[in-house]
């Protein structure tokens, strides 16, 4: 099955760039170019896209009001939106996960990192590249003084939460730690289909579009608490 991948950046050069590197790879193809968030979100829908890579600053409507117009329509469920930032972490970016992005990727990757994040994100595993960055995001999270910055407040996270059985919850905090799920059988002692049976039905339970937005909640429900290093 081929991945069909949307580029939206406002450089036209930069575009070109990542096309000519899409392109290349047997198992992907470029449908489209965007150069601001409103007509990524329309040729997205147009274009039936697997994968849009996200400029997160764009002039008009910027890459974090693009993604939540694609996470909010139901015909754009599938659509995986990877962030590309030349910003490692910062506010914008832990947003832009709030929003429904699958994870993000600094504009400074080498061209086989950028096309993994693609294939991960067709798959619907979390991106947050590079790994370091990750533990900060979690403390981003867990740090927010909005308690309503994803539209959810603490009472209806824990409402959310208690819907998990024990396994699902402690799926949950293996997929916060950024384990795979051949990692988590290995640790729990189960098949790799029984733990992907516990992800599809904790994502179902909590509304999460992917395995990005079981890491949010996870921090943002307080079923994990960053470590303080």
């Amino acid at each position: 099955m081929t991945i069909r991948v949307l580029l939206a950046d406002d450089q036209a050069l930069l575009r070109s760039a990542f096309r000519v590197l899409v392109d290349s790879e047997p198992d992907m193809e470029v449908v489209g170019e965007a150069s601001d968030g409103a007509e990524a979100a329309r040729l997205a829908k147009e274009e039936r896209a697997d994968v849009v890579l996200m400029d997160i600053r764009m002039p008009g409507t910027d890459g974090l009001a693009a993604t939540r117009m694609i996470s909010a329509d139901p015909e754009l469920a599938h659509v995986r939106v990877v962030i590309l930032t030349t910003f490692e972490v910062d506010d914008y970016v832990v947003r832009s996960l709030r929003a429904g992005a699958s994870g993000f990727l600094g504009k400074g990757a080498e061209p086989d990192e950028l096309l993994n994040a693609i294939r991960v994100a067709a798959g619907g595993d979390a991106l947050l590249s590079p790994s370091a960055t990750k533990g900060l995001i979690a403390r981003f999270l867990a740090q927010s003084d909005d308690p309503a910055a994803d539209g959810d407040t603490d009472t209806a996270r824990s409402e959310r939460l208690a819907t998990l059985t024990v396994r699902e919850r402690e799926v949950l905090v293996h997929v916060a730690a950024g384990l795979s799920n051949d990692e988590i059988a290995e640790r729990l002692e189960v098949s790799p289909l029984t733990v992907k049976t516990h992800v599809n039905r904790a994502m179902a339970k909590l509304g999460a579009r992917d395995r990005a937005q079981l890491v949010v909640f996870a921090y943002e429900s307080g079923l994990v608490r960053p470590r303080v290093e």
